[in-house]
């Protein structure tokens, strides 16, 4: 959970000059690693790189100000950005400037101390101070881990609190089941196999648009900073630039509440929601161009054809980002099994929603400006994105003709999801150095008995 903090214009400087120290040990680490490898031919680990603090800060004595718990998280997460990189999970980790360096981490509670009760309260940062905070957390526990993010000007805590001692229970857990299927026009289309309900999509970015337009047209006429020219950037655009800012950021918001607010009416009454797995990186990724073949041979011809065919492309992307179809599911995924329910997602290659009828299974093909499904088996007419919905929770009850599977036994993952590879995490590391400490404490053990045993025999 995320808490707006209001620090007073001294513990905001501190802050800042935590933020750029994390910033600086980050490139040195990631300096490191790479000189390291590359003059004496020696890979750097995380255990190397700790274990050299305490020197590094005799050398760097600005660090002896800040946690060493919180360096030892800035050094992990170098760590966790070469296994991205070396597990093909991520590119090659670079030197963040402070713009790019969002804040800092407390891994445990030595760091930090919450005063608060889950609404609003204070935050109390070892070596920072006491800093108020405000916000609202739906369930509150023991806190954990603390990390500090600067965003658009504003400070924000992200808090993780364990809530394995407070039972998660609804007194009387919601026994509906509701299909849902995403789109552009209607953004949720939500089926019982009875009720059917459309919900719009709001459509922020597109009513902002024209706002956001001229801001930015306002900033590319004021001087740009360029760096290979040494020039500096205006005050006016700095200006211009953070009202742009201000309006993506309006946006965002507003789309984040309208998600919450959706995925707590969904949850509110149902403890089952069937939905498909969409990849929206790959839906919003940009048109092909398209080849010579079919077009006549007509450079000119090919030419209008690739562009006709970016601008629809780049509409539709904007429409389906504009909705949030990522953020959707994954909220009310979580918000589905925070109660106890289940959330299956859909193989979509072998049920195909769009083209399955949901009262006899029939499997027809239509094109995207068919928006009504008919049968021509069974005659059943209905809108086609409440038609996909009702396939998709069909298939998820075991009910669906012809498609002979229950919930027990189908794969609740889809198969056009890979398997993500895990490139290490605070967990991890605390089990790899347990298991580091033990086997230390065997060997020692060892050791002391060989020793006991020869002194005997001499």
């Amino acid at each position: 959970m995320t808490f707006r903090l209001y620090p007073n214009q001294k513990t905001e400087s501190i802050l800042r000059y935590h933020r750029k120290l994390n910033k600086d040990l980050y490139n040195a680490a990631v300096n490191n690693r790479f000189n390291q490898y590359k003059t004496y031919n020696h890979k750097v680990d995380y255990f190397e790189q700790q274990n050299c603090l305490p020197a590094f800060k005799e050398v760097w004595i600005e660090y002896k100000q800040l946690p060493s718990h919180a360096l030892q998280a800035t050094l992990k997460r170098v760590d966790f950005a070469f296994e991205r990189w070396f597990k093909g999970l991520g590119k090659r980790p670079k030197f963040k400037s402070i713009r790019h360096y969002s804040g800092w981490t407390y891994p445990d509670c030595a760091g930090f101390k919450v005063e608060s009760n889950g609404e609003n309260g204070y935050l109390n940062l070892s070596k920072i101070g006491k800093i108020q905070m405000r916000g609202l957390a739906l369930y509150w526990g023991k806190p954990t881990t603390c990390t500090i993010v600067y965003r658009n000007g504003k400070w924000y805590a992200s808090i993780t609190v364990n809530v394995l001692d407070q039972i998660l229970q609804v007194e009387i857990l919601p026994v509906g089941a509701v299909g849902i299927d995403l789109g552009c026009n209607s953004a949720l289309s939500i089926t019982d196999g009875e009720k059917h309900q459309q919900i719009d999509a709001p459509k922020f970015l597109r009513n902002a648009e024209h706002l956001i337009k001229k801001a930015s047209k306002d900033k590319r006429r004021k001087r740009a900073p360029d760096r290979k020219k040494k020039i500096k950037a205006s005050r006016r655009f700095k200006k211009a630039q953070l009202k742009v800012s201000k309006f993506n950021r309006k946006v965002a918001n507003q789309r984040q509440d309208w998600v919450h607010q959706v995925a707590s009416l969904i949850t509110s009454s149902n403890s089952m929601v069937a939905t498909e797995k969409l990849e929206v990186k790959n839906m919003t990724a940009k048109a092909k161009k398209a080849t010579q073949c079919g077009l006549g041979g007509f450079p000119h011809e090919q030419l209008r054809q690739e562009g006709k065919r970016k601008k629809q492309k780049a509409g539709l992307n904007k429409s389906i980002l504009d909705v949030g179809f990522g953020m959707l599911r994954s909220t009310i995924k979580y918000k589905i099994e925070q109660i106890g329910g289940v959330f299956v997602e859909v193989p979509l290659r072998e049920v195909k929603p769009s083209q399955t009828c949901p009262k006899c299974g029939h499997q027809h093909k239509k094109t995207l400006d068919i928006r009504v499904h008919e049968c021509g088996v069974c005659s059943y007419r209905q809108d086609r994105d409440i038609a996909a919905a009702e396939v998709m929770l069909y298939w998820a009850k075991g009910t669906l003709p012809g498609f002979g599977t229950s919930l027990a036994d189908a794969d609740l993952a889809s198969p056009t999801s890979r398997t993500r590879k895990t490139a290490g995490s605070m967990r991890q590391l605390g089990e790899k150095k347990r298991q580091k400490s033990q086997s230390n404490f065997a060997k020692n053990r060892l050791e002391d008995v060989e020793t006991s045993s020869s002194g005997e025999a001499s």
